[in-house]
């Protein structure tokens, strides 16, 4: 009923359906079925924010009828994770709203995803409703103008999941950068994360006559500086979450004098050290290190309030595909451009680790062998590649771009040039619209690693 066929296949990887290409199959369903109908998804916000999205869909008594559910839902879970609500309202299709909210109640297959869309994120339970077209509100979306700041004495954390970032700038020139590894992610005790971002802070501060303003990134969703929902924190029990955790960095502002202090998606700083190093914008930033992050800068050149957290965004539409242990949904953007996306397809490459080897020091045993010409990394970072092709074509119908900029410790060295080049191959042959207007970048080895920290301590601005 639905046909795909790609191009291109991952080597590794060989049952990758694309998401580009399957929405593709079904929209050309769409466009042949006279019955065809519109539908309107719209996430609503406690702060009158609308991000609405309309689409169409088939009639109910199409053959491929049965074709709608799965469309809508992954729709649904990706519009979710890119901008994020907890009131998602469904016009034109009453059926699939009822089955929506079956899957994405607290007992349904998305549970984890109603739970982080409503009270860990949101404050709020969450919930679909069905409702009438002329019901649904029209889109009302803020964005705010922030970084690109370089004046003073500045630093920058970055906060990944196997080491954190500072850097110290003085009147926007890199003085000082570090980078240091740590384990975070099942760290039950709040203060490990705390003195250890303080102790970057304090490292970076011994190279600068004084600290004038204070910025970092990491993975997560953060709201104001709170911290909202972050796999960083994923060890430390709910109860420590919400009183030593979610006002972190309160904390260490206050340790630094009150100077102005400002924290966002590790994500939005990939995109925006993207927008100041080219001097553009229209930027999608994609950093692939521990997990998966991703941000957006608009073409006027302003960040969104959108989650835009694409490591929960589908981008595989197989059955039964890689599954995300933490989620535990499959075919999200985390299994693959990602520590994790490396180990699970160096084990199909035939590479051998210890038991307890981390995905660290798996990647780094892989980029070893990309350098030294090994056929086993090669075809790790072609699979890589050709999945990240579909998905820049995936992201390009929902984010008006004009570049993708990939960093992080994934694409390091030889093996991520070999990706991006994969990559632009899919894209120039399966989607040559996208091709033209989109162009994939990276940076240099030093900004690669270090770019974000520097980004990041251009966040805030300093006051009169």
């Amino acid at each position: 009923m639905l046909y795909v066929e790609p191009r291109h296949r991952p080597i590794l990887d060989q049952g990758f359906l694309p998401a580009a290409l399957w929405r593709r199959a079904y929209a050309a369903l769409v466009a042949e079925d006279p019955g065809a109908r519109p539908l309107v998804i719209a996430l609503v916000r406690g702060d009158g924010s609308v991000f609405r999205h309309e689409t169409r869909v088939l009639a109910t008594d199409h053959a491929g009828a049965a074709l709608t559910l799965p469309y809508v839902e992954r729709l649904l879970k990706f519009l979710l994770w890119m901008k994020g609500g907890p009131e998602v309202l469904v016009a034109g299709a009453p059926e699939i709203a009822t089955a929506l909210w079956k899957i994405y109640h607290p007992s349904g297959a998305r549970a984890f995803d109603c739970e982080f869309m409503g009270e860990k994120i949101f404050g709020r339970k969450f919930s679909v409703k069905s409702v009438a077209i002329e019901a649904v509100p029209p889109a009302a979306e803020t964005t705010s103008a922030m970084g690109r700041h370089l004046d003073g004495c500045r630093i920058g954390f970055d906060l990944g999941g196997s080491d954190r970032k500072s850097a110290a700038l003085i009147d926007g020139k890199v003085v000082f950068s570090e980078e240091i590894a740590w384990d975070p992610y099942f760290q039950s005790d709040p203060a490990y994360h705390l003195e250890g971002i303080h102790d970057s802070i304090k490292r970076a501060a011994a190279h600068l006559p004084r600290v004038d303003a204070i910025g970092g990134s990491a993975a997560g969703v953060y709201v104001n500086n709170e911290v909202r929902a972050a796999s960083l924190f994923r060890g430390v029990p709910p109860e420590l979450f919400d009183s030593k955790v979610k006002r972190m960095f309160f904390t260490l502002q206050e340790r630094w004098g009150g100077v102005p202090f400002e924290v966002v998606n590790d994500g939005e700083v990939t995109a925006l050290a993207g927008a100041m190093a080219m001097d553009d914008n229209a930027v999608l930033g994609v950093a692939m290190g521990t997990s998966m992050a991703g941000g957006y800068v608009t073409p006027a050149g302003a960040i969104t309030p959108w989650l835009n957290e694409l490591a929960f965004a589908p981008i595989d539409y197989r059955e039964g595909g890689p599954r995300d242990e933490w989620s535990g949904d499959t075919g999200c953007g985390v299994q693959f451009f990602s520590q994790q996306g490396v180990g699970r397809l160096a084990d199909r490459a035939g590479f051998q680790f210890a038991p307890n080897t981390g995905l660290p020091e798996r990647l780094i045993a892989v980029q070893k062998a990309m350098q030294a010409g090994d056929e086993r990394a090669r075809a790790i970072y072609e699979s890589i590649g050709v999945s990240f092709g579909y998905a820049v074509a995936h992201y390009a119908e929902f984010y008006d771009l004009r570049h993708v900029l990939v960093l992080g410790r994934v694409v390091s060295g030889p093996g991520g040039e070999f990706l991006l080049a994969q990559a632009r191959e899919v894209l120039e042959d399966e989607f040559p619209g996208v091709d033209d207007r989109v162009r994939l970048r990276t940076l240099d080895e030093a900004a690669k690693r270090h770019g974000q920290a520097a980004a990041a301590a251009s966040l805030p601005a300093l006051r009169p």
